[in-house]
Order: C-alpha cells, then sequence, then structure tokens
C-alpha cells in the first residue's frame, strides 16, 4: 500500500511539472524595436541651442528622415508583447520628433506617444476586383493551344491576317 501511495505521488509531481514546463512556454514574449530613448539625453535637445551636428552627436542617426517639406528627424521607439500563437502588438510607443529650419538648427522637439499607433481591423470579405471569375481548372488548362499560335493560322497556310504592323 505504500507503494501505491508513492508511485501516485510520484505521478501528480511529474503531471505538475510537466503542467509548470507547458505554462511557461506560455508566456508572452515582450521585444524593443527601434531607438533606444534616454530621457536625459533627449531632454537635452534644446530649440534654438542646438543644431544638426550637436543632435546628431547626442542622440546618433535618426530613426528615419523627412524627404519632402522642412527637414524633419524622427527617433521611434517601439515596445511589443506578443502572445502564444498570435501577431505582436505594440504596448508601448515614443516619437521624438525635432525639426531644423534651412540653416540646420533645431526648430521644436516634439514628443508623441501610443495615441498615434493606429488599429486596423481589415475586413475579411473577397475585394471585388475586375476580370473574370475563372475555376481552378480553367487557370491550369485555359492556355493550352494558345501559346505560341499566330492569329489566322486556321486560314489558310498562317500568315498573318489583319491590318497591323506586318498584316496586309
Amino acid at each position: 500500500m505504500r507503494v501505491w501511495a508513492q508511485m501516485k505521488q510520484a505521478a501528480t509531481a511529474a503531471a505538475l511539472l510537466g503542467l509548470a514546463v507547458s505554462a511557461a512556454g506560455c508566456a508572452n514574449i515582450r521585444d524593443h524595436r527601434g531607438y533606444l530613448i534616454d530621457p536625459a539625453l533627449t531632454n537635452t535637445v534644446q530649440p534654438g541651442v542646438d543644431n544638426r551636428f550637436s543632435v546628431e552627436r547626442a542622440l546618433g542617426q535618426p530613426t528615419f528622415k523627412s524627404q519632402f517639406g522642412k527637414p524633419t528627424w524622427y527617433y521611434v521607439s517601439v515596445d511589443t508583447r506578443q502572445r502564444p500563437f498570435a501577431r505582436p502588438r505594440t504596448s508601448a510607443q515614443t516619437v521624438l520628433t525635432i525639426n531644423f529650419d534651412a540653416k540646420g538648427n533645431v526648430t521644436s522637439v516634439e514628443r508623441g506617444g501610443m495615441e498615434k499607433v493606429a488599429r486596423i481591423n481589415p475586413d475579411g470579405h473577397k475585394t471585388a476586383t475586375l476580370g473574370r471569375n475563372r475555376s481552378f481548372f480553367e487557370d491550369l488548362f485555359g492556355n493550352i493551344g494558345s501559346v505560341g499560335a499566330l492569329p489566322g493560322a486556321g486560314q489558310g497556310g498562317g500568315a498573318p491576317t489583319g491590318t497591323g504592323p506586318n498584316g496586309s
């Protein structure tokens, strides 16, 4: 009887251990993407005092620069969480925007956060397109005989007919 109780305890312990290991595999995955924002450095950038060179020396290269309009540098920092078998979702975001004038001096520094994240839920229905609705077999066998065939090939001799650059 004592052996049976020990086996039961061992089985229970093994089941609990297996449950704990499988639950640990289902933990959320946290990730950071983009620029690592250091508040001590970003707070040193001041309009009217700094220029492109001093900003680059203090903060490094921006995540991206504006291509059109006024010269603007963007430093983007995104923290994501991903549940098991799901897509990553943004949990925190910081966008540091630094605007410059034509001479390269800082004109303004702006900070933004999660209010700039857009959640989009696409419609799962099919999008209507122009063209024919063809079945799998029509797509597969639809071009047999039409590739390499000359226009008018069945009309005496295979010479092209009609009006065109090489036709009569």
